[in-house]
């Protein structure tokens, strides 16, 4: 059974979670586009190949930590909760990266055409970045070791 108390929350764990949540609505935006003029075409984050993944990775760090803290009784895991948090944040936030990295993108001189990221990508990075700098913090403040450090 859940027992949610948002005073059970540090600072940290908000920027992990709210970066979670900030994740989930740019999958809605546009990550990719063109435009042209007046017209303009754009795909969201679930339609840019392998981007999605980072942002549901990204969200599942923020959902475990929200679980956590709220008492509910988690199957055991081989890691420690610090470093799942961590992974899973940093994992994503790489995955989108690469994704952004590997966009196509230009523009084409006088005639107004134009494509590459758009808005979404770059908030899902930034968002990324917030929960594996609060994410290390965390594995930091909780002493808990990396799983091949004896």
């Amino acid at each position: 059974m859940a027992n949610f108390d948002a005073k059970k929350f540090s600072t940290r764990d908000w920027a992990i979670v709210g970066a979670a949540f900030l994740s989930f609505i740019c999958l809605f935006l546009p990550w990719y586009g063109a435009s042209y003029g007046f017209f303009s075409a754009s795909v969201s984050g679930w339609s840019t190949s392998y981007g999605w993944l980072g942002g549901l990775l990204i969200i599942a760090a923020g959902v475990y930590l929200a679980l956590l803290r709220s008492e509910v009784n988690l199957a055991k895991m081989p890691l420690t909760p610090a470093v799942v948090v961590l992974g899973a944040a940093a994992l994503g936030t790489l995955i989108v990266i690469l994704r952004w990295i590997t966009l196509p993108s230009g523009h084409a001189g006088l005639t107004g055409f134009s494509y590459g990221p758009r808005v979404g990508i770059y908030l899902t990075i930034v968002a990324g970045i917030v929960q594996v700098v609060a994410a290390f913090a965390l594995f930091r403040s909780s002493g808990e070791k990396l799983p091949w450090a004896k």
